[in-house]
């Protein structure tokens, strides 16, 4: 049986990609910089010892960056996992934000203004700009890492199936087409079907079993599966292409 065709991706050239992660890049290196100015000078002031006030910029605005990173990897996780990271990405921001215009506001009505002076509301908006970039930027960079380039469209490993790099065992036979009553209820697809219909999937990223694919192909037989058996499938097949790498190698 012929695997399921999906229509790839639009792809940015490779210059292209390399200059935006570049830039990206840099920016988020320039907006750490302004944001740790900030936060090591609050932890001064907080009284933590001198020789770790370094320390305190990287917990808050590494957190957020890791976080980013986190929230990508589990788009497909349960609501409530992804709540739970949100919610910390959340309070990690709001609190660098909030450090970095309170720093910016007490300075303010410190000093004797000779030339230039902005209302402390001014102040305060302006120095939450580097907190809020270092943030976007982190996330643009994921963004544009995650996206395929032209070069890696045309890596061969993408045009393959699971059931060709794997092939199932002699004993196995064609998958068995059981579709469900046109507007009725799917039918709930057993454990060998599901593997068997695995096996046409197109492989996803890295040439790795891909969740979304394998998904689309058991409805697309007309089989309804839960997350759990979806689960247990893919990492079927996935040890499955792990044993022909190992056995390949």
């Amino acid at each position: 049986m012929s695997s399921p065709t999906i229509a790839a991706a639009p792809s940015a050239p490779l210059p292209l990609a390399t200059a935006i992660r570049t830039g990206v890049s840099l920016l988020a290196v320039a907006a750490f910089a302004l944001s740790y100015d900030a936060l090591r000078q609050m932890a001064a002031a907080s009284h933590i010892h001198r020789a770790l006030t370094y320390a305190f910029p990287l917990v808050i605005d590494g957190f957020i960056a890791i976080g980013i990173g986190a929230l990508l990897v589990l788009r497909t996780a349960p609501l409530s996992a992804r709540l739970y990271v949100s919610a910390l990405v959340g309070v990690a921001t709001a609190t660098s934000i909030w450090a970095n215009v309170l720093h910016a506001v007490r300075l303010n009505q410190q000093t004797r203004h000779t030339s230039l002076a902005l209302d402390n509301i001014t102040v305060g908006v302006i120095s939450a700009i580097a907190p809020l970039a270092l943030a976007g930027a982190v996330h643009f960079y994921l963004l544009v890492a995650r996206r395929p380039t032209a070069a890696d469209r045309h890596e061969p490993a993408a045009e393959h199936t699971i059931g060709e790099l794997a092939p199932p065992d002699a004993t196995d036979t064609d998958v068995p087409q059981q579709p469900g009553k046109p507007g009725g209820k799917q039918s709930s697809v057993s454990l060998e079907q599901a593997v068997a219909i695995g096996r046409t999937a197109p492989l996803g990223r890295a040439g790795r079993a891909s969740r979304r694919n394998i998904e689309k192909a058991v409805r697309d037989q007309g089989f309804g599966i839960s997350r759990s058996r979806l689960d247990e499938v893919k990492d079927l097949l996935q040890a499955e292409l792990d044993a022909v790498t190992t056995s390949t190698g």
